[in-house]
């Protein structure tokens, strides 16, 4: 794990000096965001198949942007608002975070843009709290004493695709800091690709994301687990003004390495995600 620290100072160092923005004016592809979603989850998996209850609201923090070498994208999620009993979250932990800087190396790279590949990154990302998809004891049921503490390190670039537009795509090793090991790949995309404006100048997007794990041993510091799974979320939302409504649907396949139908637990099907935004 040490080595991941020192890949970052070794990368920081040549792009203090490449980039120099002492002239007080902020370069042209700096922005920042943030949005409050009120969401609600149905089935969300991986889940106990005789789980009593099916579903939970929460509340999201989400934001992001660009500064500098810097950029930036992350959630906070409480969940279970008003503590319900018949949440599938009651008596789970009511917070989860995922934090994913990336540093940008293009200025190392004097040619880019490389085709639809328009910049580079030093990807990570940090998964923290929730309760611990991947902490599962020898019966695969979920230690809700130990939350994930699980950090991705990796390379990561944002591409230009016909129709989608934009699209980020990093590839990480996946270094889970409870275990102290190393756990195989993920390959993660995303979007936010607008396909409709009406004549009020509200819009409808596609907008979502696929992380898949791959490369993982069939078992983890001790205990049985898939070799690869993930998710796929697909969300249909319109926009305006500073609001937005949003329905999702997201597919998994032995999310989380989980594997499905192991001791009573449901990681492979569909779930369902309702949205209210409100843009900052």
């Amino acid at each position: 794990m040490k080595s991941c620290w020192l890949i970052s100072i070794i990368t920081l160092a040549p792009l203090a000096f490449a980039t120099d923005y002492n002239d007080g004016i902020p370069p042209n592809n700096d922005f920042k965001w943030m949005n409050l979603n009120l969401m609600y989850a149905y089935k969300e998996q991986p889940r106990p198949k005789n789980t009593p209850n099916d579903g939970h609201d929460y509340l999201e923090l989400e934001f992001g942007g660009r500064s500098g070498i810097l950029d930036l994208y992350g959630y906070v999620d409480v969940f279970n608002l008003t503590n319900r009993d018949n949440s599938d979250k009651k008596g789970q932990p009511k917070m989860f975070m995922k934090f994913a800087p990336r540093l940008s190396l293009k200025d190392l790279f004097k040619n880019l843009p490389w085709g639809p590949v328009t910049d580079i990154y030093f990807a990570t990302l940090f998964n923290w709290g929730g309760g611990g998809a991947t902490n599962y004891n020898e019966n695969d049921v979920g230690i809700p004493s130990e939350d994930t503490n699980n950090s991705f390190w990796g390379i990561g670039s944002d591409i230009q695709v016909p129709w989608f537009g934009k699209m980020g795509l990093n590839l990480y090793g996946l270094y889970d800091l409870n275990k102290k090991d190393w756990n195989g790949l993920q390959i993660s995309t995303n979007w936010f690709t607008p396909f409709y404006t009406f004549d009020n100048g509200s819009f409808l997007s596609y907008q979502g994301y696929i992380d898949y794990q791959f490369g993982a041993k069939d078992t983890f510091a001790g205990n049985p687990q898939a070799k690869h799974g993930g998710a796929m979320f697909n969300g249909l939302y319109w926009h305006f003004d500073k609001f937005a409504l949003g329905y999702g649907l997201k597919l998994y396949s032995d999310i989380y390495l989980v594997k499905n139908n192991t001791n009573n637990m449901k990681s492979s099907g569909a779930s369902h995600y309702f949205a209210v935004t409100y843009k900052f």
